[in-house]
């Protein structure tokens, strides 16, 4: 996917669609704000594991943005985050050595696989056009081999 650097979606595969399946409608209209798609107890939430670290990390993100490029959107998005995320979590989080994964619950409750993906997030550092240095493009990978798996298996659906 492609968000601006407030988090909205700019463009999205149908990989993302898939992901994102189940969210209320109302999360989903442009501009949709992906931190708030994935953090509302209406989107995607319900099914994230490790909501509590993924929420917090999610919030930090937005939190370290805000303080490089002070936004008032920005920050009521944080301050709008922070009333849904659950406490912060005072043991170590799980960061598989470089990234806080996304442990989610299948889309269907009879499917007990919990996939784990990690993000990737790039930018154009060196963009002379300031539209697309505000960009960020954001992958969702595979952490591990049950979820690639899985993965494909959507692929091939």
């Amino acid at each position: 996917m492609v968000v601006d650097r407030l988090g909205d979606l700019v463009s999205a595969n149908a990989a993302f669609h898939r992901l994102i399946a189940g969210a209320d409608p109302s999360l989903l209209r442009a501009p949709m704000s992906v931190p708030r798609a994935l953090l509302h107890p209406q989107g995607l939430a319900p099914r994230i594991v490790n909501l509590d670290e993924w929420a917090w990390h999610i919030i930090e993100r937005l939190r370290a943005e805000s303080a490089r490029n002070p936004d008032a959107r920005l920050q009521s998005l944080v301050c709008e985050l922070l009333d849904l995320a659950p406490p912060c979590p005072r043991e170590s989080p799980d960061h598989l050595g470089l990234a806080v994964p996304l442990r989610l619950r299948a889309h269907d409750p009879a499917d007990t696989r919990e996939p784990t993906l990690v993000t990737t997030l790039a930018h154009f550092g060196t963009a002379v056009d300031v539209t697309i240095a505000e960009l960020r493009l954001e992958a969702f990978l595979p952490a591990d081999e049950g979820t690639g798996a899985m993965l494909a298996e959507l692929v091939e659906s």
